[in-house]
Parts: C-alpha cells; structure tokens; sequence
C-alpha cells in the first residue's frame, strides 16, 4: 500500500468516529475511539508512542506522538472549535522531529471533521 492509501484510510476512520461521536469530546476520548477504528481497518499503529526530540544531535527532550501509524505517518489529534496555524506548525515540527514522510493533524471539535495532510519535505528515508 502506499502512503496515500494509508491516509485515505485512517481519515475515513476519523470520519467515521466523528460521524458517530460528533464534536464536544475531550481529545483522549477520540483518540481511543480512533484507536478502535484504526485496528478495525487492519492498520498497525502506536497509541502514545514516545519519541525522543533532538537539536543539533543533542537529545533535548521527547514527546508522545498521538499516533505513529505504519511506522510513517504521525497523527496528532485535536479536539478544538478551530484548527489555527499553531496547531498546524506543531504538527509539521512533529512530522519533521520524528522524521516521517508524512503526517496528518485531525480536529474532532468542529461541527464538521477538519484534517490537515502535511508532507515533510526533509524526510530521509
């Protein structure tokens, strides 16, 4: 499958739990609803998986991606009335961070579910 596919996918599983859940939640809440959906579609992910941060070779710290989903594709949930370009730039320092190819940052707060594809222009296979 290709990376596309696999996005395709897990936004259909995020549609699918804001279809049935709506908005108004707190994040953990979808996270295990997306949790669900995501096994139910066969895609092998990591819930909370910590990862560590690092700056020029030096570790500085970590952090606990929402998903790592196929081992490239970090998801990073919200669950927000409106999605604004911080929560956007902490998802591309993510993408970028962990090195990935690509990421996706899904807002379950809005009345209509919002995503964001964010592709790492960096990425080092």
């Amino acid at each position: 499958m290709q990376l596309d596919d696999f996005t395709f996918k897990i936004i259909g599983c995020a549609m699918r739990v804001h279809n049935t859940m709506g908005n108004g939640f707190q994040e953990i809440i979808y996270q295990r609803c997306l949790a669900i959906e995501l096994e139910h579609a066969g895609l092998g992910f990591d819930r909370e998986k910590e990862q560590t941060i690092f700056y020029n070779k030096v570790e500085v710290g970590s952090r606990r991606a929402d998903f790592i989903v196929e081992n490239n594709i970090v998801v990073e949930l919200k669950a927000l009335v409106n999605l604004e370009d911080v929560h956007l730039a902490q998802a591309k320092n993510y993408v970028f961070a962990y090195n990935m190819p690509v990421g996706l940052l899904i807002n379950f707060g809005a009345s209509s579910l919002q995503y964001k594809k964010i592709f790492n222009s960096r990425y080092k296979g």
